[in-house]
């Protein structure tokens, strides 16, 4: 089995589609489209599609209809051919001129049938036949104002975005987060008294909503065609509350018991619930680069794992602010630039001081090959000698062309570089280093009191305190490392004191985040009352003790920090007995988790071939944003 299994699965998936494509109408959503970005890039896409007009459009229910010009259209999306999906697709090609309609999912048609209410055993008794992608394709002519005209719906699973060849993430669950106890409340409150549940350990699937457990379902669906296409049988595990539900229902999932029994090759698949640990994921050391770029930049619209690049320094423009929505953004994934696929995947799998040499080192080297006046210097990287040499290519078109994926990284590197979130990580690291010591030597109230004289407001803060937001990443910090706690009179009285602190700092607030906007359930803080402000901090030290609480059910690895090492992150179980190891971290991933699994399965088991999956690449701020999400529960599934 090749190392690149995840790229050649997507890569595959996608052929599929752009057989389809040619002068076509083409409609994806996000998630398709990221998929797309990361697999083929979209000139892979426009190539196929052919034609001297761009036809690509956002699948959303003011998308442009196909004029009388255009008879063809393929719709390409991530999810549930249901609801307001097909209500979507009717309106759409009711004010178009199509005679030919394709639409692919990425969902199964066996989870189609689920979504439908089919009964397993009428199910498979239905194996080989569509009939709720037939009834589509009679819908589909009858929206087209003719029965004679041609429409097709059939399922290709477009799950991954492969980010390097053996990491990719799963664009359409990017919301999908494991449970926390307060959602075993909410689980309850409909539950007879009988059968309530008494923690996170008692939850299986007969107890979630039906929402979530057809989300679980579409994601095993897509893993079960991945492990199809690697041709292994696999043997699942999980660490965790819903990470067991999801290798519970990928162990029984119907359709791929065939699959099983005649696949050559043996996997493990294990899944991790990321509330198990979320240090790793709102902390400052992992010396990574690219986990700077995806903290630094701003996001990609439409994308959860990419960032847009600044390219105006590439152009003749001025820099001034409101120049930079004129030049298309650059980003991260280079799919089709070879050269700048290896400086990536140099990026993810180095340390810091060694990446910006690499950029520098590949910057150097273009300019050479183009013969550009490059003045060459040693030393250390600075943003400054980067963007000197990505300046000679600025007039040189040819050159430009040539290096356009590699000119992105390093742009990217350099904004980075130069960027006020870099200079505070270095401060977020020595503080999260000062609390591991704390929290080795003192109680969890002294720490807390520790950060009390941190939290003012905004007119009392400089650019080196701490915003709202980068508070709330340094508590989840130390509840999380923390583990179980306590609870003394000390404890409560400390948490108090915090409380009120941040309430007032969010009353005080100028403008509220989108974050604060969701965690005060309020738009605007201009009429957010002390009161409400402290039931809504009230409701968040709720979550914080759930994290606190995550391990309390494990009987091994409670632990994520051992006394004396400030900076060492205690390794998961991973079983051993197979040549394949399937990692699914439920909840997201850094770059620098990813690399350490790498690191530590080469060491402790050479020869076995690693493959991490996640639903999404995190940074610090994606952690409470995910942590205080109401819809965990209830994900949208566009019905």
């Amino acid at each position: 089995m090749s190392a690149s299994g995840v790229l050649s699965f997507t890569q595959q998936g996608w052929e599929q589609v752009l057989a389809k494509v040619k002068r076509a109408v083409v409609y994806l959503d996000s998630a398709c489209a990221e998929s797309l970005h990361w697999g083929c890039g979209s000139t892979r896409l426009l190539e196929a599609v052919g034609g001297p007009d761009c036809h690509l459009r956002d699948f959303e229910p003011d998308a442009v209809g196909g004029g009388a010009k255009q008879p063809k259209a393929v719709f390409v999306l991530s999810c549930l051919l249901k609801g307001r999906t097909v209500e979507i697709l009717r309106d759409i090609i009711c004010r178009s001129h199509f005679q030919y309609c394709v639409v692919v999912t990425a969902v199964s048609h066996a989870v189609h049938l689920t979504a439908n209410h089919v009964p397993a055993a009428a199910a498979a008794e239905m194996e080989g036949q569509q009939p709720v992608f037939e009834q589509l394709e009679e819908k589909l002519c009858e929206w087209m104002g003719n029965m004679n005209y041609t429409a097709e719906v059939f399922h290709v699973p477009l799950l991954l975005a492969p980010v390097a060849p053996h990491f990719a993430l799963t664009p359409a669950f990017a919301s999908l987060f494991p449970l926390l106890p307060q959602d075993v409340h909410l689980l309850n409150s409909t539950r007879p008294d009988k059968r309530k549940l008494g923690s996170l350990g008692d939850v299986d699937a007969t107890a979630l909503t039906p929402e979530l457990l057809l989300q679980i379902r579409c994601l095993v669906s897509g893993l079960s065609s991945l492990c199809e296409h690697l041709g292994v049988r696999e043997e699942c595990f999980a660490v965790g509350s819903l990470s067991r539900v999801i290798a519970a229902d990928l162990a029984n999932f119907a359709p791929a018991k065939n699959r099983k029994k005649t696949a050559a090759g043996r996997a493990s698949v294990v899944f991790m619930d990321r509330t198990l640990d979320l240090t790793g994921a709102v902390g400052h050391h992992g010396d990574n680069l690219v986990e700077k770029i995806i903290s630094a930049l701003p996001q990609l619209p439409g994308h959860t794992n990419d960032v847009m690049v600044n390219m105006i320094e590439l152009t003749a423009l001025q820099t001034e602010e409101e120049n930079c929505n004129v030049v298309a953004p650059g980003c991260l994934a280079q799919s089709n630039d070879t050269t700048a696929k290896a400086l990536w995947e140099a990026l993810l799998n180095t340390k810091h001081k060694e990446a910006v040499m690499e950029v520098r080192r590949h910057l150097v080297e273009a300019a050479s090959r183009e013969n550009l006046p490059i003045k060459m210097s040693m030393g250390r990287v600075t943003p400054g000698q980067l963007m000197s040499y990505i300046q000679l290519f600025k007039n040189n078109l040819k050159a430009l062309m040539n290096h356009c994926g590699l000119l992105q990284l390093g742009l990217a590197t350099a904004q980075t570089l130069k960027h006020p979130q870099t200079a505070k990580w270095d401060n977020f690291l020595a503080f999260e280093r000062l609390l591991l010591q704390s929290i080795g030597e003192s109680t969890m109230s002294v720490v807390l009191n520790q950060l009390l004289p941190m939290i003012k407001p905004i007119t009392q803060r400089t650019n080196e305190d701490y915003s709202p937001e980068e508070l709330l990443i340094l508590l989840i910090y130390i509840y999380s490392v923390t583990g179980e706690l306590t609870v003394d009179k000390d404890l409560g009285e400390a948490e108090e004191k915090v409380k009120k602190a941040l309430a007032q700092v969010f009353c005080e607030e100028s403008e509220l985040s989108p974050l604060l906007q969701k965690i005060t359930d309020w738009d605007s803080s201009i009429n957010l009352t002390f009161h409400k402000s402290k039931i809504a901090v009230d409701k968040l030290f709720t979550s914080l003790r759930d994290i606190a609480g995550a391990r309390s059910l494990m009987k091994q690895f409670k632990s994520v920090y051992v006394p004396g090492n400030h900076t060492h992150q205690v390794s998961r179980p991973h079983p051993s007995d197979y040549p394949v190891l399937i990692l699914f971290v439920v909840g997201g991933v850094t770059v620098s988790e990813v690399k350490m699994v790498k690191d530590l399965v080469a060491s402790l088991k050479p020869g076995t071939q690693v493959i991490v999956l996640s639903t999404r690449l995190l940074k610090p701020f994606n952690i409470p944003e995910l942590l205080f999400a109401t819809d965990r529960l209830h994900p949208d599934l566009g019905f």
